[in-house]
C-alpha cells in the first residue's frame, strides 16, 4: 500500500498515512477537525541509477536502443575515428595478376 502526505492548509499540521489505491482521500484535518486536509505532491520513491538507460529506450520509435544522436559522448564517435571508419567501408584493392589469390590455376 502506498504512503500519501497530507498537510492542512488551515492549521499546517502534516501526516503520512498509509492507504489503499481505492481508498477515498482524506479531507478533514485531525488536528484542527476543518475540511483543509488535502494530499501533496511527493517524489517518486525510486531512481533509476547506473548506465544503460538512455532517452530513447521503451519509446516504440524502432530505434533498435541505440541512444539518439547527441543524446550523449557515448553516442558520437571520436574526432580519430573518422578516417578510419571511411577506410574500413572502402572496398579491398584487387590481388596483383601474378598472385595465386588472383584466380589463375596453374596446371
Amino acid at each position: 500500500m502506498p504512503i500519501y502526505a497530507y498537510k492542512c492548509s488551515a492549521c499546517g499540521h502534516a501526516k503520512d498515512v498509509l492507504q489503499k489505491i481505492s481508498d477515498a482521500p482524506l479531507s478533514v484535518c485531525p488536528e484542527c477537525g476543518q475540511n483543509t486536509f488535502s494530499k501533496q505532491v511527493t517524489a517518486a520513491g525510486f531512481q533509476l541509477k547506473g548506465s544503460g538507460w538512455y532517452v530513447t529506450d521503451f519509446r516504440g520509435n524502432g530505434g533498435g536502443g541505440q541512444p539518439a544522436a547527441g543524446a550523449g559522448a557515448a553516442s558520437t564517435p571520436a574526432a580519430g575515428a573518422a578516417p578510419a571508419a571511411s577506410a574500413a567501408a572502402a572496398p579491398a584493392p584487387a590481388p596483383a595478376a601474378g598472385s595465386p589469390a588472383a584466380g589463375s590455376t596453374a596446371s
